[in-house]
């Protein structure tokens, strides 16, 4: 599966989601781009799931009309240590993740 992780998560994090391919929105070129076009822009580049922090993100889009899957880490901050106890709910949501669906974790 093709992932993009946001720019509010670290780019370590990339390391931590095996058997996938995993690139940061700054790797892209893509920092500072708005929610939407960087859904549309993600889903054109042929990535299959964008993983964030980002809360508001499911008030901001049309989760019916979503150009791929976003899962969102509600980890209390963005940092590795936050992130790394959610990590086998993030590989067990890959698993069983649906295209162009909107899933919350933990």
């Amino acid at each position: 599966m093709k992932i993009v992780l946001d720019e509010n998560l670290p780019h370590r994090l990339r390391h931590e989601i095996v058997g996938h391919e995993v690139v940061t929105i700054a790797y892209l070129g893509w920092s500072g781009v708005e929610n939407g076009e960087l859904l549309r822009r993600a889903a054109a580049a042929g990535f299959d799931a964008l993983v964030t922090n980002d809360r508001g993100l499911e008030f901001e889009q049309n989760l019916l009309a979503l150009p791929l899957s976003v899962i969102v880490v509600l980890a209390p901050t963005n940092t590795m240590d936050a992130l790394r106890p959610l990590l086998p709910h993030l590989h067990d949501a890959l698993v069983r993740l649906a295209p162009r669906s909107f899933v919350r974790i933990p």
